[in-house]
């Protein structure tokens, strides 16, 4: 069997891997459906995680609050931003990034997200300068679960997709980069744990707090 090649760059999602976003989002949508008689199931939640409509969250509420969807709708939107405005990143997080680029691997992101919400967090955080690449939703006809993503950064990166290691915490994001043909660690937080991800992907299960270390020697490359 040949060998893979070097590994040369990490290529990270975003919402849910470097910040968790989904979490919090999560918890507001639960509370909307318990202000009006509803549950709202973490297994639906879920199909939506890490892409784009494969969940609609309003098909699940009552039909005058759907009505009232553009006041509902904004109120809610500014209590998710403010509570992300307030939290910090993923743990350890930043020192692998930090490690990462320190130890000559290249960093990219790839992201079902749009870039204004994407930059907006990074810049908060002073992520920006730490990527060598970016690519979002507004630059590919189709999002994860779909390669074309992890296809596109690892081409702006010059770089074979086996030479690039794919760190997601979803199971549609997860899906994109092997079907890209990445190597591939999943990182769950407390929203994506529960998704059924293959026994045989690696897997931090205590996210970032092993550092650089434990996430290459968790990919196969220690």
């Amino acid at each position: 069997m040949t060998p893979p090649p070097p590994l040369r760059a990490l290529i990270f999602d975003f919402d849910g891997t470097i910040l968790d976003t989904e979490t919090r989002e999560f918890h507001h949508w639960q509370a909307l459906y318990r202000e009006h008689g509803r549950e709202l199931a973490l297994a639906d939640w879920q199909r939506g995680i890490g892409t784009w409509d494969a969940f609609d969250p309003w098909a699940g509420l009552p039909d005058h609050v759907r009505a009232d969807r553009g006041r509902v709708h904004a109120g809610l939107h500014e209590r998710i931003l403010a509570d992300i405005a307030g939290q910090d990143l993923r743990p350890g997080v930043r020192a692998v990034l930090e490690a990462a680029r320190a130890t000559g691997l290249r960093l990219a992101l790839a992201t079902s997200s749009d870039r204004a919400w994407v930059t907006r967090w990074m810049a908060q955080h002073d992520l920006l300068d730490l990527f060598e690449v970016m690519a979002t939703r507004d630059d590919v006809r189709r999002v994860k679960p779909d390669p074309e993503l992890y296809a596109l950064v690892a081409d702006r990166l010059g770089l074979r997709p086996a030479e690039c290691l794919a760190v997601e915490d979803s199971l549609n994001g997860a899906t994109a980069a092997l079907a890209a043909g990445l190597r591939l660690v999943v990182v769950p937080n407390d929203v994506t744990r529960t998704q059924p991800f293959p026994p045989t992907w690696p897997r931090l299960e205590e996210g970032f707090a092993g550092g650089l270390a434990e996430l290459l020697r968790v990919a196969g490359e220690a």
